[in-house]
């Protein structure tokens, strides 16, 4: 070697070990790999286009810190607070950390997806419903998110559950990725900029296989490839697990002819009626982990801002991602590691392997799609949260007061329009609004904490009961362009949460419905309960009337009575308000 290239390999090698003594979040590989170039890795490699947030943001506006008694005006209605730094905590360093992506304004973001054998489960409703929250806040954020998930549509269990249900795998797969999509839907979880699969990005999957094995970091026995954990010795530092306490992996077999027990599959030669790809290894298909490594780098380049999933994933499979990547690009970065808790049943994991899951179909078949998203949304997303009748029931409670309210809202100002947000409003009603936008703000920039976010509805929500219903609310001073204003506010809450429905009045009557169905009644029964109570009470039967109330309340219905009929909704029922 000539002496200028000596001199340019040595400040190469200073220069990555500098950047690796250095950064928190980046992993490089102690030896030396050739750079994988990232315009040739992938033919695939697509243009990332990025959309302007689909929703409104809080308005920009300033509020004036001088105000009187006639009210403040619509040009101060609307301030925008101070906006905290949005801080996440991120899996590798162990700490909070204020996000700052790569590029100035955009964001690059990869969450791993389900493997596609069955319907999915709760477990994975919180994975997707938590990075849709992160996605729709970075949104509200103002920056252009390029959000990627896969699906992992060939694997072992796949072609397992074919084999008993006497189907093709890739067409199994298939049809339940159209089922995922669909609870997705149902979840309000909006679709990601794009949802990759397995079996479109073979070419991009053995291009990179073949520049780890280049790189003397994977090695090929008998058609099988299989990473080379001694080559990196950084291995761990995600999960913070030792290397000789590493195993191969859930998903990976063991392998007599491994040179080390933890070294993993890259590519798994093809058995008699498995699908199967062309490769230089032969006939044959990925291993679980290589899939993600591929993908990300397709659709992000071969450093990102965010890589997230459930916490069951960070070890093997991120794990085994960070040494991959490092493997086929030396300078290859995920900025944040993003993991959320898991669901858990009497304090137990929740997953299809322990057969203790309930599917997100078997639970919207008794809820509202939107009770369960609520239901996740009202724990932070790190903790584990455990499922129950009881959390779903108060979760539904709580949207059908949500939306009765802002129904109410919705019906006084269409008869009222004289109103409007050109007006000025009240002092007090101002208050409130900065109070709340304040208050979810901070709490969303602090580690995405929706149950403080959600709790943060509950000021503004009251203003309006006040407004619409209590003698003193009706007196106030321009009643309607309040109620225009704290409406708006939060409508635009609702639609960061995901939690918008597509109109009120609907959703009440779906929230109807489903209390109906776990009472096991049907309104008509109620509405002849009714009927027998006002006659109870109009013979002075006050006993009768009152074991009335009470037999539908057990069931979760709640009479209330108004001036001129009486009317019933949905509540918890009486064994679990007592408990």
């Amino acid at each position: 070697m000539g002496v200028a290239a000596t001199a340019n390999a040595t400040a190469t090698a200073t220069t990555l070990l500098k950047q690796f003594s250095t950064t928190k979040t980046s992993i490089f590989l102690p030896v030396i790999f050739k750079r994988f170039p990232s315009h040739s890795l992938f033919s695939r490699r697509k243009q990332l286009q990025f959309k302007r947030p689909a929703f409104s943001s809080f308005s920009s506006r300033t509020i004036s810190s001088a105000s009187t008694n006639e009210g403040i005006t619509q040009g101060e209605l609307s301030p925008k607070p101070s906006i905290p730094d949005l801080c996440l905590y991120n899996t590798m360093t162990r700490q909070k950390e204020v996000f700052r992506p790569r590029v100035p304004g955009k964001v690059g973001m990869y969450v791993c997806g389900v493997t596609t054998y069955d319907l999915s489960h709760i477990g994975h409703a919180r994975v997707y419903v938590t990075f849709d929250c992160l996605y729709r806040y970075l949104k509200h954020l103002e920056f252009h998110v390029c959000y990627v998930r896969n699906f992992t549509d060939v694997d072992d269990k796949i072609i397992d559950r074919a084999n008993i249900l006497g189907e093709d795998p890739l067409s199994l797969s298939s049809r339940f990725c159209n089922e995922f999509d669909k609870d997705m839907v149902h979840l309000h979880c909006l679709p990601p900029s794009f949802d990759p699969r397995v079996s479109n990005h073979m070419t991009e999957i053995i291009d990179m296989i073949k520049q780890i094995i280049d790189n003397d970091a994977a090695y090929e026995i008998g058609g099988d490839v299989y990473f080379s954990i001694d080559k990196f010795p950084a291995y761990g530092r995600l999960s913070g697990r030792k290397l000789e306490d590493n195993r191969a992996g859930e998903r990976v077999a063991v392998d007599l002819r491994k040179k080390n027990p933890a070294d993993f599959a890259l590519w798994k030669t093809a058995k008699p009626g498995e699908p199967c790809w062309n490769s230089p290894w032969g006939q044959g298909r990925p291993g679980w982990h290589i899939e993600c490594s591929a993908m990300s780098n397709a659709y992000l380049g071969t450093s990102f801002d965010i890589h997230g999933g459930g916490m069951d994933l960070v070890f093997p499979h991120h794990e085994n991602e960070i040494a991959q990547s490092c493997a086929a690009c030396c300078n290859s970065t995920v900025n944040y590691w993003v993991h959320n808790g898991f669901v858990t049943v009497n304090s137990e994991k929740m997953s299809k392997s322990l057969g203790n899951f309930f599917t997100i179909r078997q639970v919207i078949e008794l809820y509202h799609p939107l009770a369960l998203r609520f239901f996740l949304i009202n724990t932070h997303y790190r903790s584990p949260i455990n499922y129950s009748n009881i959390q779903l029931e108060t979760a539904s409670d709580r949207l059908f007061y949500i939306y009765q309210t802002l129904y109410d809202a919705e019906e006084f100002l269409v008869e009222h329009k004289g109103g409007s947000l050109a007006d000025s409003i009240p002092p007090v009603v101002q208050d409130c609004i900065i109070k709340f936008k304040s208050d979810f703000i901070n709490s969303m920039s602090d580690d995405l904490n929706t149950p403080v976010g959600v709790a943060a509805l509950s000021e503004p929500l009251k203003t309006i009961n006040d407004l619409l219903h209590t003698r003193k609310g009706k007196k106030q001073a321009l009643r309607v362009e309040s109620l225009l204003a704290v409406e708006k506010e939060v409508r635009n809450v609702l639609e960061i949460l995901g939690l918008m429905p597509s109109g009120y009045l609907e959703i009440l009557n779906q929230l109807r419905k489903k209390a109906l169905k776990r009472a096991g009644i049907t309104e008509e029964h109620i509405l002849q309960k009714i009927k027998e109570r006002t006659s109870a009470r109009q013979n002075k039967m006050y006993e009768r009337s009152d074991e009335i109330r009470k037999e539908l309340a057990s069931l979760g219905i709640t009479l209330m009575d108004g001036p001129v009929e009486t009317t019933w909704r949905p509540t918890l029922p009486l064994e679990l308000q007592e408990k």
